[in-house]
């Protein structure tokens, strides 16, 4: 059973050992930005480490966009050493089963974006209901999901 824990004094060092992939590094932020990201955008976010078995074994932020108003989920990462196990698609149930709660505000919207390049990411995203809306940014795909 995959688990979302925040990320705390007590488990932040556990994200920074996460590990990519070579060619996956472009795809993705390590936990160290992110992490830095969240203390700046406290009020509106929260960081968690992925568990399976009671090891972290991936990343994720929930950012809220009051200027939308929107969920954002940034930066998502399942280690190297531990992708292929289905960890990322049940992360992203509990992630959205978090948004639900709407704990910084009322929003049904839920975005991220994607790697273009990154067929793998996109197929699963895809899979859970997100939608690209045509936005690019750079590199990236924007894709949405309505949550109730």
């Amino acid at each position: 059973m995959t688990e979302l824990k925040p990320i705390t004094e007590d488990n932040f060092i556990e994200a920074f050992n996460l590990k990519l992939a070579p060619e996956q590094e472009k795809f993705v932020s390590h936990p160290i930005r992110s992490l830095a990201q969240a203390y700046v955008y406290r009020r509106q976010c929260q960081p968690f480490g992925i568990y399976a078995d009671g090891k972290m074994v991936g990343y994720v932020m929930v950012i809220y966009d009051y200027d939308i108003p929107e969920y954002d989920v940034w930066h998502m990462m399942i280690d190297r050493d531990s992708q292929g196990n289905g960890y990322g698609g049940e992360a992203l149930d509990e992630v959205i089963k978090y948004i639900r709660t709407k704990p910084f505000g009322d929003s049904d919207r839920v975005a991220l974006t994607c790697n273009k390049e990154n067929p793998l990411a996109i197929k699963l995203y895809e899979k859970k209901g997100f939608v690209p809306t045509g936005t690019e940014y750079d590199d990236e795909i924007e894709l949405t999901l309505t949550v109730k």
